[in-house]
């Protein structure tokens, strides 16, 4: 069965919505730095595979009947792949990122420079942040991560730019450091039936943030860290096919037994760099 019939194929309770991403091709990937604890520059990488790998990840979007749209590499920017960091848009307004290192400053003009070409209104961050890698729309509300990139102060800015209630959540393990590799939105839209639309890795979180999802998420997905250090969660749903890492399988049996369609992908180069399926996709909400 091929990608697309598997979609067509959507129970009544998931269905999949068409989406718009923005992706940057890892022509220029490597780690020769360590700002995470993934990244390690005494390993050798394989910028071709990496190249390989991503490549088949856009397939599986374009086979999906989803739009992806690119933005140009930049030498000397090896992070910049990793595109759900450039920004977060909705409603045609990009807000634009701010990062905590100086090694990938660089990349938010950039990205920000896209926006405006594209036809966003750009809001300039003057707060540290790391786009949707810490900022995730969950129907009407954006839950924004802080605790080792983000800043607390940038989900004040981006509730005054969005008008939309911001629900902060504290990350306290550093092997995810940005909130979309500790949660996976499962369905993009509040779903009708008001069943879960979200998973998590519980020890990812504070204590107080921990029990805000629990309240918030009762039927939430609750995924092993046996599946989340393949960065299983870092993972990009349309509302029923969930594109996640080929190694986590036990999230993948997970999301098959509440009617969804994981599709696994092996991004085990991009890995090296503290990414996977979600870092290397932005949405693009026009």
């Amino acid at each position: 069965m091929t990608i697309t019939e598997s979609a067509a194929l959507a129970t009544p309770h998931r269905r999949p919505l068409r989406r718009t991403y923005l992706m940057c091709e890892p022509s220029h990937f490597t780690v020769d730095y360590r700002i995470n604890p993934w990244m390690h520059p005494s390993e050798p990488t394989d910028t071709a595979l990496a190249l390989e790998q991503w490549r088949s990840l856009r397939q599986v979007f374009l086979s999906l009947g989803h739009q992806v749209e690119l933005i140009e590499p930049a030498a000397g920017l090896p992070d910049m792949v990793y595109a759900a960091n450039g920004g977060f848009t909705l409603g045609g307004v990009a807000y634009s990122a701010r990062f905590a290192h100086a090694e990938r400053a660089d990349e938010g003009p950039l990205y920000a420079s896209w926006f405006a070409d594209n036809g966003f209104e750009v809001a300039d961050a003057t707060e540290i942040n790391e786009g949707e890698g810490d900022f995730l729309l969950v129907g009407d509300v954006i839950l924004a991560g802080h605790g080792f990139r983000s800043s607390t102060r940038s989900h004040d800015e981006v509730a005054q730019v969005f008008g939309r209630e911001v629900v902060a959540l504290e990350l306290v393990d550093p092997r995810f450091y940005h909130l979309d590799t500790a949660i996976a939105v499962l369905d993009p839209v509040t779903p009708a039936s008001g069943e879960a639309n979200i998973a998590y890795l519980p020890g990812a979180f504070s204590d107080a943030s921990r029990r805000i999802l629990e309240e918030r998420y009762p039927d939430a997905i609750l995924v092993s860290d046996e599946d989340a250090v393949w960065l299983g969660l870092n993972s990009i749903s349309d509302g029923y096919n969930v594109v996640i890492a080929s190694r986590a399988t036990g999230f993948e049996a997970q999301l098959r037994a509440r009617g969804y369609n994981p599709i696994g992908v092996d991004l085990s180069e991009l890995l090296k760099g503290g990414g996977g399926v979600k870092c290397c996709t932005l949405e693009l909400r026009r």
